[in-house]
């Protein structure tokens, strides 16, 4: 008995929508066999991720803190999927972003200008932009693999973010850690409730989402850059240009991450530190396939990877769980959505082998 796989004619919307629930659940299967295994208590560690989460106010707001930046990177990201421009780095584009935004508070200590939000905003966005540019340029001229390209740029975006915080923009009057001064109040987006680190920076990814969605299922320039990555001969041959779709994939990319890594300096950080994008450059390529790579997805699946950071954050003291608990849960999510989603396109089908029948022998 074999099996094979028979591509559908007609993708399943039932599967489609099928895929991510398949996902969860098997992943909670899996960590519940690890909890075992670890002789973790299962209940209250599920507890800690799903519930506490949403047991106080100030746990709700710090969702909507990490809902913000997951929501803005995974909806850039997903256009150049969809596009097939597999861009890793915006992790290192958000690191850029948070540095050149950073810039105006380091330089202009003392200044009380109106002016310093809004400049940071635009050198954040342009940072971001600028370092996707590279690895763009480099696909588009020679070819290069942009996974590569775009990973191997985080690393460099993180070296040169320690040099900075351990040399030329060290706090001198820090203790000796590796951060620069603290941002003046021009510098930094309003609170919108007392006690509670959510600002006016999660207007920006609600207003980016739905720019995202306009332009890919109502404008006629979302198809045509879906066209020019997923077909690149068809799509010159219909006047549309593949290296216009990779330029286009990445610096919107570079634009969102940028905007993510500059909400976090002016916004619950309030400085420059190592410790500046929290992994969601990395977190957000999950969310964007967890949602499907389409615009109202990946609005749940970056409610619900934000509500997994929160709730890891509680289960690592109320069930004695390791650090990479919340890292391992993401991971199956991924391996698991990408596997159920094979059968959205494809169709399993069994595959008898023919056995051929043994001639009698007469004598």
């Amino acid at each position: 008995m074999q099996f094979k796989l028979d591509r559908r004619v007609h993708y399943s919307k039932a599967m489609l929508i099928a895929t991510p629930i398949m996902a969860v659940g098997l992943s909670m299967l899996v960590c519940t066999l690890l909890l075992l295994v670890l002789n973790k208590p299962v209940l209250l560690t599920f507890h800690s991720f799903f519930i506490a989460p949403f047991e106080n106010f100030y746990s709700i707001t710090e969702i909507f803190l990490k809902f913000g930046p997951l929501l803005l990177i995974a909806q850039a990201l997903a256009v150049g999927f969809r596009a097939k421009v597999w861009n890793i780095g915006a992790e290192g584009q958000m690191i850029i972003g948070a540095i050149a935004a950073s810039s105006v508070p380091v330089y202009f200590v003392d200044s009380t200008s109106a002016w310093l939000l809004p400049a940071m905003i635009v050198l954040g966005a342009l940072g971001g932009m600028a370092w996707a540019a590279i690895a763009a340029f480099l696909k588009t001229q020679f070819n290069a693999n942009e996974i590569l390209v775009t990973l191997m740029l985080s690393s460099i975006a993180l070296q040169i973010l320690y040099y900075l915080l351990l040399g030329p923009w060290k706090d001198p009057m820090g203790f000796n850690f590796p951060q620069t001064v603290m941002f003046q109040d021009e510098a930094l987006f309003p609170y919108l409730f007392d006690g509670a680190r959510i600002n006016t920076s999660i207007a920006i990814p609600i207003i980016f989402t739905i720019g995202i969605w306009l332009f890919m299922e109502k404008h006629f320039g979302g198809f045509r850059l879906i066209v020019g990555g997923l077909a690149p001969s068809a799509a010159t041959y219909a006047g549309f240009s593949s290296k216009k779709a990779v330029w286009s994939s990445l610096l919107l990319a570079g634009f969102a991450a940028g905007i993510a890594g500059m909400s976090e300096i002016a916004g619950p950080i309030g400085q420059l530190q190592r410790s500046v994008t929290s992994g969601y450059g990395y977190s957000a390529i999950i969310v964007a396939y967890l949602g499907a790579l389409n615009p109202i997805g990946i609005i749940f699946a970056a409610f619900f990877l934000a509500v997994l950071q929160i709730g890891g954050d509680v289960a690592l003291v109320s069930a004695d769980l390791p650090i990479s608990a919340v890292h391992v849960f993401q991971g199956l999510l991924l391996i698991f959505y990408l596997a159920t989603y094979t059968f959205v396109n494809y169709r399993l089908r069994v595959v008898r082998p023919i056995t051929q029948a043994t001639p009698k022998l007469t004598s």
